[in-house]
């Protein structure tokens, strides 16, 4: 039953960048999106729901119910700072990623087909592993955001000021200050998380640790060099996506 849920909210978030695409290239702005991933995320709640009742605990065990949890996370994010932003694209960017995150998830070996009750659950242990992959939701909006900033960039370089992308995309500078809100805002989640970690009782195997505390170190050292030294736009979009994209190597290590 739980897997129907996914599976509608992987089919949802697909109509949701689909409409949004179709929006793009009429050059118009259509609240349609958001309404498909609002519902989207209902399904990923009734997933997480059924899950979590099953464990009897936050459901992060195995990849993936981690990638559903974060793919929870980023509609979750997006849903809450989509208003800022032009709601069709940023709608268009987000929803692929929630559907690749989701796809990978059902993918056979994804999930237990009979999630085993989890027992002896400590408060700390539950709260490193809910709030670290909350954090990544806000973690990886930025990185959505900092490909909408470098897609603009290139938009203006090329002078192609008429296209429907170009027209519904937010100002450079507002795009820009969205996606260091968002970083700082993952950073904050994530300290949470660390410091979660650090209280919790451990038998051996603290390499999942160790590797969050390395990723939360990457995005301070990040964000005090663009705070003390300056990094342009361009630079601090691209290191936001890079640095993502290198931060998932942690799920290898749960």
């Amino acid at each position: 039953m739980d897997r129907w849920f996914l599976l509608v909210a992987t089919a949802l978030a697909a109509v949701g960048g689909i409409t949004g695409v179709w929006s793009v290239r009429r050059g118009v702005r259509s609240p349609w999106t958001v309404i498909w991933m609002s519902a989207a995320f209902l399904a990923q709640l009734g997933f997480l729901s059924i899950r979590g009742e099953s464990r009897g605990a936050c459901p992060l065990v195995g990849l993936g119910e981690i990638l559903a949890f974060l793919a929870w996370s980023l509609t979750l994010f997006y849903l809450v700072v989509g208003p800022a932003y032009r709601i069709s694209l940023l709608g268009v960017f987000t929803a692929p990623v929630v559907v690749i995150f989701q796809g990978l998830a059902l993918l056979p070996g994804g999930l237990e087909a009979e999630p085993q009750r989890l027992s002896g659950t400590n408060p700390w242990h539950e709260t490193h592993a809910a709030m670290s992959v909350l954090s990544y939701g806000a973690l990886a909006l930025a990185a959505v955001a900092g490909v909408m900033f470098l897609v603009l960039d290139r938009q203006l370089k090329d002078h192609h000021l008429k296209s429907g992308l170009f027209r519904n995309l937010p100002p450079v500078r507002e795009l820009l200050k969205s996606t260091i809100r968002l970083l700082w805002l993952g950073v904050a989640l994530l300290s949470i998380g660390v410091f979660a970690g650090f209280m919790m009782p451990r038998q051996g195997g603290t390499a999942h640790l160790v590797a969050a505390c390395v990723v939360w170190s990457s995005y301070v050292g990040f964000l005090m060099l663009r705070q003390w030294r300056g990094l342009t736009g361009r630079r601090t979009a691209t290191l936001a996506v890079l640095l993502f994209v290198v931060s998932l190597s942690v799920f290898a290590l749960v």
